[in-house]
């Protein structure tokens, strides 16, 4: 956050629309579709108090809710069906949709937009609310 103005200083968030941003670089995510992925945001907010990190959701297609996470910290754990997993590794490169953080950026937007440079998911308390969430669904 940049105390004179109050604008989040994140180089990985475009000026205006959106952009395809390479996983692993900035960050890692997690991907979770549809109703599923909305209750797992609503989970997250509330147990992290509000401030669950950097959450991106689509309004089409498969109403996917990408969750941002530290880089490298998807890779090499297990996750539960119904996860995709954005990260990059050797002969594998994914791209994450980012929106800018005000203007035309349909059908993506911020359910929770960052706070802060190195402000992302906790993938530990994720990854353990998403295996709760899929296994009573």
């Amino acid at each position: 956050m940049n105390a004179e103005n109050g604008e989040v200083d994140v180089s990985w968030i475009p000026v205006s629309g959106f952009q395809l941003r390479k996983a692993g670089v900035q960050f890692d995510a997690v991907r979770v579709d549809g109703d599923e992925g909305r209750r797992l945001a609503d989970w997250m907010e509330a147990l992290t108090g509000g401030d669950p990190g950097p959450v991106v959701i689509e309004a089409n297609g498969r109403r996917g809710v990408y969750f941002l996470v530290p880089p490298g910290s998807t890779a090499r754990r297990a996750w539960p069906r119904g996860v995709t997993r954005f990260n990059a590794g050797p002969a594998h490169v994914s791209y994450v949709p980012v929106p800018a953080l005000t203007g035309r950026t349909w059908p993506l937007a911020w359910r929770f937009p960052p706070t802060g440079p190195d402000r992302f998911v906790h993938p530990l308390l994720l990854r353990s609310t998403v295996t709760e969430l899929l296994a009573t669904s």
